[in-house]
């Protein structure tokens, strides 16, 4: 017997690309799914495969509203909470909605989850959170400035669940993503990722763009890393591995140019034309940091978190989801 089998979890933002994967992991390992999502950014497609499950049910609403928050909270045991508004970019043109999700919405899940005697929270952070600290690979325990809107709100909700953690006693696990790819992520609108904006581009045989001269560098990581991360998270029974936050990458990376030339190669596997094309360069992004790489030792250590699938490997699997899905 799965040793969530007898959970009820709720996931925020559940029909986006990271928590709908969650879901489906969830469902498979027998635990009972509240999906929480306002689908600003989540998309119906990602979960309706589960509708039909009685294990998952669905409520549409937004964090931003504490009485949803409370409602979504009813019988749950853990919460796994993903919801956010996304984008260092989006944040830096739009500060005030992305304080309001990122920042008031996650206290809310926090504040609702106490009062509804939920101990463990599982959280989404983000590397982000490294903001101008230049050592490399980046290490939990030593973070710089924060460098944009993005990433002071998802610091700030980190600075939340420690006082929640030494207040309230509950467990809080903090996951900081580094650049998380894989099918279902939306190439689609002018904040998309990386990756999926260079698939789309390339099968349409378009030039795509590249912020700069193509040098800053990622610590790419495929979704099933991370939703196993999760699963750790959520399970684990050591009182030392609660009340932190974790690196959830692979410890290796690509510079963007490099990650062009990948994708672009595996792409002429469906169409030789692809070959051709030549990506466009522009201004760098403000807001963004020129490189990253994690150091996943505590997560190993602490966690039992061993990433299973390389950034070239988990490319291949994405790329072939996409040449399926984006014609």
């Amino acid at each position: 017997m799965s040793e969530l089998s007898n959970c009820k979890i709720l996931v925020t933002g559940g029909a986006g690309f990271i928590g709908s994967h969650i879901c489906d992991k969830l469902l498979e390992k027998g635990a009972e799914v509240v999906c929480l999502d306002n689908f600003i950014t989540g998309h119906l497609r990602n979960i309706e495969h589960n509708q039909s499950n009685p294990k998952f049910k669905l409520i549409e609403g937004d964090i931003r509203d504490i009485e949803t928050c409370k409602k979504a909270m009813i019988g749950c045991t853990h919460v796994c909470h993903q919801a956010a508004l996304g984008s260092v970019p989006r944040s830096v043109k739009d500060p005030l909605t992305t304080n309001e999700i990122n920042i008031t919405g996650t206290l809310n899940i926090f504040f609702s989850a106490y009062e509804a005697g939920i101990k463990r929270i599982v959280f989404a952070s983000s590397s982000s959170c490294y903001g101008d600290e230049p050592n490399l690979p980046k290490v939990e325990s030593k973070i710089g400035i924060p460098l944009s809107p993005y990433a002071i709100t998802k610091f700030s909700g980190e600075l939340y669940a420690r006082i929640f953690n030494s207040l309230y006693g509950m467990e809080m696990i903090g996951l900081r993503y580094f650049n998380v790819f894989g099918p279902r992520q939306d190439p689609e609108g002018m904040y998309a990722a990386v990756i999926p904006k260079f698939v789309q581009s390339l099968i349409k045989e378009k030039s795509p763009e590249i912020n700069g001269d193509g040098s800053y560098s990622r610590d790419f990581t495929f979704i099933e890393n991370v939703v196993e991360m999760n699963i750790l998270a959520l399970t684990t029974t050591s009182k030392e591995a609660t009340g932190l936050n974790y690196n959830v990458a692979c410890g290796q990376r690509l510079t963007i140019l490099d990650l062009f030339l990948e994708i672009r190669l595996l792409l002429t596997d469906f169409n030789l034309s692809i070959a051709k094309i030549k990506p466009i360069h522009v201004d760098p992004r403000p807001g963004d940091i020129p490189h990253s790489l994690a150091s996943i030792d505590l997560a190993k250590d602490l966690i039992g978190y061993n990433p299973k699938i390389m950034p070239k490997e988990g490319l291949s699997l994405a790329i072939k989801w996409y040449w399926e899905n984006l014609q």
